[in-house]
């Protein structure tokens, strides 16, 4: 499944949410990518729409390696069979997490611009990202929120690498995808336009400016 740009896979999957309309339900958009496809859904479904940022923490020397991740509350999730085969310098692993982890929280301020973060507590929690490859954003994410008590928790996401949806179905009360491509190599593959998305333009998307 090949997607125009990341509004039309937004447009598709509110189609697959409609049961979620009037039922209290709060979309959280993980930037930057990924507020671009829960703006759509979050206006068809005349829904809210937040953010949770979470960040990689990748290898040393390679840093989108993805080691693990973190959010701006503290939040922390690692690949455990990666790390048993890697040897890490002393203290990188807590100073890695820690510099991801405030620049997490400035980019979570940034956006906002001020405003606190809404309530999740009892509500239905829709996580929306752009594609989800290796999944340690979103899984930060969800370890997160769930802190947070939602009723339930639900990641929506247009494509997922196939290895990963079966992680994030054993971590999430559902998950909705359009697709789950065996030959899954980055997550632009499956876009015809797929242009990094500013600061300025995530802050427009989450104010609603950009519809």
């Amino acid at each position: 499944m090949i997607f125009k740009d990341r509004k039309q896979a937004g447009q598709m999957l509110a189609e697959r949410l409609t049961r979620y309309r009037g039922k209290g339900a709060l979309v959280l958009g993980l930037p930057r990518g990924g507020l671009a496809v829960a703006r759509p859904i979050a206006d068809a479904l005349d829904l809210p729409l937040d953010i949770v940022v979470a960040r990689k923490i990748g290898a040393p020397g390679n840093e989108e390696f993805a080691i693990g991740a973190v959010t701006a509350r503290g939040t922390r999730v690692l690949n455990e069979r990666v790390l048993r085969e890697m040897i890490l310098p002393p203290g990188y692993l807590e100073k890695e997490t820690e510099k991801q982890r405030l620049m997490a929280v400035r980019r979570e301020a940034d956006l906002r611009g001020g405003r606190s973060m809404a309530s999740v507590e009892g509500k239905i929690a829709l996580l929306v990202d752009d594609g989800i490859a290796t999944g340690m954003t979103v899984r930060a994410a969800i370890a997160d929120l769930r802190l947070l008590n939602p009723s339930s928790l639900v990641v929506v996401a247009p494509v997922v690498a196939p290895g990963t949806l079966e992680v994030l179905k054993s971590l999430a009360d559902e998950v909705v995808a359009l697709d789950s491509p065996e030959y899954f190599y980055a997550i632009g593959q499956f876009y015809l336009e797929f242009p990094q998305v500013s600061d300025e333009e995530a802050k427009l998307l989450l104010e609603g400016s950009i519809r």
